[in-house]
């Protein structure tokens, strides 16, 4: 039987918690350092890494793409390969909505 208010296995730990920002974190770095955009310091890699894993798992399941160097944290997987792809799409519209912004007020 399932439990329907908060289950012990639904419950991640700290160290769990730290590795997943942490993996984030280098997602959103390396992203940062191909496309040579940054959108902050470490909380910016980690916000890049995680919404890049976001978009980037979200379209390789749209597209059917299978699993490419998933790291399973406490029963939450990461694809490494597609969190860097999603964080290098996201980096890219943002760098080209800032620096279009940026010219136009100069």
């Amino acid at each position: 039987m399932r439990c329907k208010v908060l289950c012990t296995e639904d419950i991640m730990t700290l160290v769990g918690l730290l590795l997943l920002i942490l993996v984030g974190a280098l997602c959103g770095a390396v992203a940062q350092m191909i496309v040579g955009f940054s959108a902050g310091g470490f909380l910016g890699s980690v916000v890049v890494g995680f919404l890049g894993a976001l978009i980037g798992t979200s379209l390789a399941r749209w597209i059917g793409m299978p699993s490419l160097f998933g790291v399973t944290i406490d029963g939450h997987t990461i694809e490494i390969f597609w969190a860097i792809l999603g964080a290098i799409i996201l980096l890219a519209v943002l760098s080209m909505v800032r620096r279009s912004s940026y010219r136009t007020r100069i």
